[in-house]
């Protein structure tokens, strides 16, 4: 008899959407930083990298690659808010960070066009964000922060959402998640 695993993506999910949640809520005047670093570290950075490796035993490249990326990034977003001052890291800087994981998002952008409108919407609204913070922090107007603050809201709902599918799914509640917005190929 085998023994029915849990699914990582919503550890991996409820972290994402938490912590990018708290940050917008920073961006947005509302909490410190200081907040924003810590849940960094332990929700969106330690529990998304968990749950990137735990997928990876599943054999899900894609939640393996996702995940382990993100929580990657919220614990290198930790370090760099708890340093900035001392290291002299600038807003410029900062924003050629947030470039190179907008070109990352891009990648996954694609790779969820694939699979439903769920998922394809968690990912279109963190490349959308990514992009203003990006044109804010490398000189653009300081607006482009707010813009990007409620649509990364969006974004952090939008995943909370698809973390509810797949725990109330388990209860036999099904939220839909609709079709991929990509079609696959046909073999031949």
């Amino acid at each position: 008899m085998s023994q029915k695993l849990g699914n990582p993506a919503v550890v991996g999910l409820a972290g994402f959407g938490a912590t990018t949640l708290l940050l917008q809520f920073h961006n947005l005047g509302w909490a410190s930083g200081s907040v924003v670093m810590w849940m960094a570290v332990a929700f969106g950075g330690l529990a998304q990298l968990i749950a990137g490796f735990m997928e990876f035993k599943t054999g899900n490249n894609f939640g393996f690659a996702a995940f382990s990326t993100y929580g990657a990034f919220w614990l290198a977003l930790a370090a760099i808010l708890g340093t900035a001052g001392k290291l002299g890291i600038s807003t410029k800087d900062i924003g050629w960070f947030l470039l190179i994981f907008t070109g990352l998002t891009f990648i996954y952008f694609i790779g969820a066009m694939k699979q439903h409108t769920a998922i394809s919407i968690v990912f279109l609204t963190l490349l959308l964000g990514f992009i203003g913070l990006d044109i804010s922090h490398l000189g653009g107007p300081a607006v482009f922060t707010k813009i990007a603050a409620w649509d990364l809201i969006v974004c952090a709902l939008s995943a909370w959402y698809l973390m509810a599918h797949v725990v109330l799914g388990d209860n036999g509640i099904k939220l839909p998640v609709g079709p991929a917005w990509l079609k696959s190929s046909a073999s031949k």
